[in-house]
């Protein structure tokens, strides 16, 4: 089974890569003069060239059209999203009984005298 770290960043890493090579191979156009243009058009390209194939996935999904999907997916980074399982939840019930209670805290204020008059806890 694929790890779902690895397929999370394989599909967040891929569309910061795709940023990066659109926005310095500079063959959109695009004037990007100083250093902080750059970086804005790098994360601008980057995330819309992640939605565009999100979308792209997300709507080949409702379609049912494997290729595709499969296709937008490894644009992504990796073709199927990654899968993540919901935890399992257990209720815990707790009967509190005062009699038991009052007996564990006597035998833990003895136990704790025993040890602070230098005594060998029993």
């Amino acid at each position: 089974m694929q790890s779902n770290l690895f397929v999370s960043a394989m599909r967040t890493l891929v569309p910061l890569g795709a940023g990066a090579v659109l926005s310095l191979s500079g063959r959109l156009g695009i004037p990007a003069d100083s250093e902080t243009a750059v970086i804005v058009v790098y994360f601008v390209l980057a995330g819309a060239y992640y939605l565009a194939f999100r979308g792209l996935e997300w709507v080949a999904q409702r379609l049912a059209w494997q290729p595709l999907q499969t296709a937008a997916g490894v644009l992504l980074g990796w073709a199927r999203p990654p899968a993540y399982e919901e935890p399992v939840q257990v209720p815990v019930r707790l009967k509190l009984d005062k009699a038991a209670m009052r007996a564990d805290m006597d035998e833990f204020v003895r136990r704790l005298g025993e040890k602070l008059d230098g005594q060998e806890p029993r």
